[in-house]
Parts: structure tokens; C-alpha cells; sequence
């Protein structure tokens, strides 16, 4: 068994929060995302890379930054909730940037997956890359620097909440005794 420290029932906390909140964020998404759309027609899947994007910025500044933004903001929470979810304050950077990216593409991809099934949606290559460069870009902006801020938080809470002088070192729990063993039977005849 894991024992949580001091903290332990903040860290449980923060994580259901974590947990709560991306929940809540998914359905939003799938409700978004996977509701059928009346539309008059449909247009083609977009497979190529960047092709959609090219055709937002012919549209003008406005409606390229509106379409442009809608893709980026829709998973871009899950860049802040997955590690919040996760609830560790001593983890590299990297290897959670990595999870976060690699889960948030998942992510995307299931739901472009989903959506060739509802009427009214379609395939588009570039969501999935806005989507995915919307959760790393939250990661990066967000979880670094609030990580350092609840370390130096924690750090001055152990340090205040020691009553031990500096420089001692705390001593393991006494020994109980040896372990009780049970003497061996005979084999009978």
C-alpha cells in the first residue's frame, strides 16, 4: 500500500477534480462533436494534410481565425485536465508532454473515427492536427509552471510544518522482534 504523505487528501482532491472536470470536458466534446448536422450536402473527406487550412485562410482573416481557433480550443483543455487527472508532482517534463500529446491525438482521432458514422460530419485531417497542436500548446503554457508553483507551495509547507531541527536525520520505526515461524512436522510413518 501507497501512503500518501503529508497532503495526501489534498493530492486526492485535486486529482478528482481532475478526473470531474475532464469528464465533464469529454461530453462537451462528444456533444459537440458527434450530434448529426441538417445540412443540404456534405463535403468530400479531406485526407491531404493542411488542404483545409489553406481553404480557411482564402476565406479571410476573420473566418480563418474563427475556424482556425474552433479546432485548436476544442481538445485544447485535455493538455491542463489529463495531467491534473494524473495528480504527480514529480514527473519529467517531457514523458508527460509526450502522454499528454500522444492521448489528446488518440483522442482526436476517435472522435474523427466516430464521426464518419453521424450524418452530416466528415473525415478532416487537419482537425486532428488542430486538435492535437491545441492540447500540446495548453501542456506547454500551463502544466510546467503550475507544477513549479505547487512544488515550491509543498516545499514551503514541509518546510514550515517540521518541527525537527535541520539536519536531523528521522529514524526508521523500532524493530518488533524476529518473525514467528512455525516448527516443522514430522512426517508421519
Amino acid at each position: 500500500m501507497q501512503r500518501q504523505g503529508q497532503g495526501g487528501s489534498a493530492v486526492i482532491r485535486f486529482r478528482a477534480a481532475g478526473v470531474t472536470l475532464l469528464l465533464a470536458h469529454l461530453l462537451l466534446v462528444a456533444w459537440l462533436t458527434l450530434r448529426p448536422l441538417d445540412v443540404l450536402w456534405v463535403t468530400a473527406a479531406n485526407l491531404e494534410p493542411f488542404a483545409g487550412i489553406k481553404a480557411d485562410l482564402a476565406l479571410g482573416p476573420v473566418e480563418a481565425a474563427r475556424r482556425i481557433g474552433e479546432g485548436l480550443l476544442l481538445l485544447a483543455p485535455l493538455g491542463v485536465l489529463l495531467p491534473m487527472a494524473g495528480g504527480k508532482l514529480m514527473v519529467s517534463p517531457l514523458a508527460s508532454l509526450a502522454r499528454t500529446v500522444a492521448a489528446g491525438a488518440f483522442l482526436s482521432l476517435a472522435i474523427e473515427l466516430l464521426q464518419t458514422g453521424v450524418p452530416g460530419r466528415v473525415l478532416d485531417v487537419d482537425s486532428l492536427l488542430l486538435n492535437t497542436a491545441g492540447v500540446t500548446i495548453a501542456h506547454l503554457l500551463v502544466v510546467p509552471a503550475g507544477r513549479a508553483r505547487l512544488r515550491r507551495r509543498q516545499r514551503g509547507a514541509d518546510a514550515g510544518s517540521s518541527s525537527r531541527p535541520r539536519g536531523a536525520v528521522l529514524r526508521e520505526e523500532p524493530s518488533q522482534g524476529a518473525t514467528p515461524t512455525i516448527p516443522r512436522v514430522g512426517i508421519a510413518p
